[in-house]
């Protein structure tokens, strides 16, 4: 069966699926990326990972991958196929797709594992028939995908979609990017965490546990969730009023919360907005799968654009 490898290597680990042509799930893998080595331990595991994948799919599908798609965290230059940094990973100016491209011998697409993300959503989960949608995954961090006419925006050096990098509390918390009061320092999964674990005086508890307590009217839980839906809706009115899109995708871990988060979200973006259009504010629907999905949706365009090439006089 016609198909393709997809790689989602995120800060510990590798989500990885064959993916036929309608995106369908063939096989699916995980594995540890094995960062406590170091770097090139990374770059190791993944083009070994995907040369395992590849004999899975010449041995079990009839015959080996048509190409491979990659998406990695961090800052990433897809048009020249660079990891260019990842703190996490420790990772800088690593050229994987030519690397993976010599490994496998097929075409390979690189792409970043959010605007990835964003994509599969787009295509082939909450976003579908949306001309213009903005993605925003909830994690450790928040980041952001710009969804235009079938694509995701990549920005001109690598960099649009970083809404967790908007300043919503002018002289707040100091951000590792250097800047104060960004939208992550305070509705990201992490800092919800954090603030909870202060709130609670429980040291291990996280944000699926604040929002439990939200839902048993603890007042300590009610105030640190508000605290991070206000943040939330100034960043995303912020990205609406920007980029008009027709759809608001929320992903991550911070929206399985469910109601608990989009309930007062929406409420808190339609208060906020005046002269915008308000957008429909969605769940993602694909869960961790939209990043492998994603992945093998830049393999398969890749393979598109190949084809079209090679008839194109």
């Amino acid at each position: 069966m016609r198909h393709v490898i997809a790689l989602d290597v995120g800060g510990t680990g590798m989500k990885a699926a064959l993916v036929g042509p309608d995106g369908e799930l063939l096989h699916r893998d995980r594995r540890a990326t094995g960062r406590d080595r170091g770097p090139d331990a990374v770059v190791t595991a993944i083009l070994d990972f995907a040369a395992e994948l590849q004999a899975y799919g010449a041995q079990h599908l009839g015959e080996p991958a048509s190409a491979a798609g990659l998406a990695v965290p961090g800052i990433v230059d897809e048009q020249a196929g660079v990891a260019v940094y990842s703190a996490n990973l420790g990772w800088r100016d690593v050229p994987l797709r030519t690397l993976l491209a010599d490994r496998l011998g097929i075409p390979v697409a690189l792409g970043h594992d959010v605007r990835t993300g964003g994509l599969a959503e787009g295509r082939l989960g909450a976003g579908r028939g949306a001309d213009r949608y903005f993605f925003v995954a909830l994690g450790t961090g928040i980041a952001g995908g710009f969804g235009l006419d079938g694509r995701v925006e990549p920005g001109a050096h690598g960099f649009a979609g970083e809404i967790g990098h908007v300043v919503v509390r002018p002289q707040g918390a100091p951000c590792p990017c250097g800047q104060r009061g960004c939208l992550e320092r305070y509705a990201s999964a992490a800092a919800v965490s954090e603030a909870w674990a202060k709130a609670s005086g429980a040291p291990d508890a996280d944000a699926a546990d604040c929002a439990k307590a939200v839902t048993s009217g603890d007042p300590n839980a009610v105030r640190v969730w508000g605290d991070a839906v206000a943040a939330l809706a100034d960043g995303l009115v912020t990205a609406l009023t920007l980029l008009d899109p027709r759809v608001l995708i929320i992903g991550g871990g911070l929206a399985e919360a469910g109601s608990v988060l989009f309930d007062p979200l929406r409420e808190a973006v339609e208060r906020r907005v005046t002269f915008q259009k308000l957008p429909t504010i969605v769940p993602a629907e694909l869960g961790d799968t939209a990043g492998c999905l994603g992945a093998g949706l830049l393999a398969q365009d890749l393979l598109k654009t190949t084809t079209t090439a090679e008839v194109t006089p």
